[in-house]
């Protein structure tokens, strides 16, 4: 796939998806900076955005503040808890929504995610006339989705570049380098 400085660039990142693949794979977290700056190679950036789930105790508000300080738009979604415990924050519909809404100013639309359920996004929108790339790590990406995509940038083929392994190294990073802190997990964003 041929890319030119003058294309302009969408970046849509499925943090929750990104988060568990990086964490499952690699124990690790997911430097989104790297990943958005890797995603756009040189071309013109209109928008990034990262869809992320606010939590009731809020001790993800360091690491949404560091995503919009590295140029990261931050799209917000209260975490829903139901009888039995039960969580969910599914942003697949408001990616999907963004997408197609800003397609017509934009040249490429980047998926952050290994999603298969954003096929049909991604087939609609080169429907469109729209070049599409998938960036996520191939193990967890759905065959599909790798299919659909103009092109697809593997993060497990460089993850010194993409990944945050252990508190030391994490001390000397923005809190936009790593993923929402769980409950189970505080962090100091240095």
């Amino acid at each position: 796939m041929i890319k030119h400085a003058d294309q302009r660039v969408g970046v849509f990142i499925d943090t929750q998806n990104m988060y568990y693949s990086a964490r499952n794979l690699f124990n690790s977290h997911v430097s989104f900076r790297n990943i958005v700056e890797a995603a756009v190679a040189g071309r013109r950036l209109i928008r990034a955005i990262a869809y992320v789930v606010r939590t009731k105790t809020g001790e993800e508000q360091p690491f949404f503040e560091a995503l919009v300080k590295s140029g990261i738009e931050t799209r917000q979604k209260e975490l829903q808890e139901f009888f039995g415990g039960a969580k969910k924050a599914d942003w697949d519909v408001g990616i999907a929504v963004d997408a197609i809404r800003v397609a017509d100013v934009l040249d490429v639309i980047i998926l952050v995610s290994g999603d298969g359920d954003f096929v049909p996004l991604l087939e609609y929108l080169k429907h469109r006339g729209r070049q599409v790339e998938v960036v996520a790590f191939r193990e967890t990406t759905s065959s599909k989705l790798v299919e659909a995509a103009d092109s697809f940038l593997n993060l497990s083929d460089d993850p010194k570049k993409f990944l945050i392994r252990g508190g030391a190294e994490r001390g000397r990073r923005s809190a936009s380098d790593e993923s929402p802190p769980t409950k189970r997990s505080k962090r100091t964003y240095l």
